[in-house]
């Protein structure tokens, strides 16, 4: 096995760290400052009334929603792949529309998926304010 070995040089390491990081402002968990995702009815031109349609997406924790158009049932999940395995379980004949909103959204129904998803949400949140808190303190740290 060949070991390698990379050396930084000390001058470089000790501005890197004498440098001001970048300001981001990021927004707290429970805030959001995008408008939610207002669930309207869809073109008929582009999906039938006949067919089912399920939004899937991404909630702020991170999570995978499906939620179908009409708001009948909705699950939250981990895996994208589940989420649209879940929306097409709901349809009788197997079939429907997956639309994939770019902005995040919040499940506003009661939660008919992964028990566990709902359940590890604010443990995410916690994990990210905890991140966010360390990197704070290291940058104090380093400056």
């Amino acid at each position: 096995m060949t070991t390698v070995q990379f050396t930084i040089p000390f001058s470089s390491w000790r501005r890197a760290l004498r440098r001001k990081p970048k300001r981001v402002h990021i927004p707290p968990a429970d805030h959001d400052e995008t408008p939610a995702l207002q669930f309207g009815p869809l073109d008929p031109s582009v999906v039938s009334d006949a067919i089912p349609a399920f939004f899937i997406g991404r909630n702020r924790a991170g999570f995978w929603v499906a939620r179908e158009a009409k708001g009948r049932i909705g699950g939250l999940f981990l895996f994208k792949s589940s989420a649209i395995s879940f929306a097409h379980a709901q349809v009788a004949s197997g079939g429907c529309a997956t639309i994939f909103p770019a902005e995040s959204f919040e499940l506003d129904l009661e939660n008919n998926g992964n028990p566990f998803a709902a359940q590890l949400a604010p443990l995410v949140r916690l994990a990210m304010t905890l991140s966010e808190r360390m990197e704070k303190l290291f940058r104090a740290l380093t400056l």
